[in-house]
């Protein structure tokens, strides 16, 4: 008997706002057998159009995915101040939890920015993860908020929105993770990494020290003169994307 992908809640009780694609002709009450879960970055939330024009990309290539907000985030419950990367990383987890027990066997992650690093700290530590694709993601991670927001006052929002507001939680987490460069050499999965190289608020030397840490190993496409939310240039970040994971989750 099908049955539909259960309410996912975190490890605090806190409901994560989730949207599921099936793949066209599939079931939405029976589980697929691969799924992409796409992660938004600070500030962000599933609904950025980016990740829905991924998410119907991927459905038209016969893939499955999961947009989620994390805590704190768009509809999710919770408070944005406690929205911190660590906390998403388990948030990730329990979404991944959902979907083992719904009965989903292979899954890859997609973050962009924080959430890039999000999943390079989740994939170091859950063998879930199938394959990694980190969109202008995060690997300095303490470096860019304080380069970005350690000026602020706390309370004060981020990137000029009162609903983001900058916090000591954010703050302290940031600096205790530091780079995520420790968990990339760990990753052996398949990983691809797609930034544009006039990236203005995660360089694109990141993605360089993040494939350096790895060993090399990861695929790298570089988007000319493209900036951190790929303006313009979607359907280029689309198509590096979509091609990639089809050929590893069939």
């Amino acid at each position: 008997m099908s049955v539909t992908l259960p309410e996912i809640r975190n490890r605090y009780g806190e409901r994560l706002d989730v949207t599921y694609e099936p793949a066209p002709g599939s079931d939405r009450h029976s589980a697929p057998v691969s799924i992409v879960v796409l992660g938004h970055g600070v500030t962000a939330h599933k609904d950025r159009p980016w990740l829905v024009a991924l998410a119907d990309a991927l459905s038209a290539a016969g893939l499955a995915s999961l947009r989620v907000s994390f805590a704190g985030n768009g509809g999710s419950d919770g408070r944005f101040e406690d929205s911190v990367p660590s906390k998403e990383v388990e948030d990730l987890g329990s979404v991944f939890d959902a979907l083992t027990l719904w009965g989903v066997q292979r899954i890859a992650y997609v973050g962009h920015s924080m959430g890039g690093a999000v999943g390079v700290l989740r994939a170091s530590m859950d063998s879930r993860i199938a394959c990694l694709v980190t969109l202008a993601g995060m690997v300095h991670v303490g470096a860019f908020f304080d380069s970005h927001f350690g000026h602020l006052a706390y309370g004060a929002p981020m990137l000029d929105k009162p609903e983001c507001p900058w916090s000591r939680a954010l703050a302290e987490d940031a600096a205790r993770i530091g780079s995520v460069t420790t968990q990339a050499a760990s990753i052996r999965i398949p990983w691809l990494l797609v930034h544009g190289d006039a990236d203005e608020l995660v360089p694109y030397q990141d993605a360089l020290d993040a494939r350096a840490a790895a060993g090399g190993h990861p695929d790298l496409v570089t988007l000319p003169g493209v900036d951190h939310r790929f303006t313009g240039v979607v359907p280029q970040m689309v198509q590096a994307v979509v091609p990639w994971l089809r050929a590893r989750l069939y």
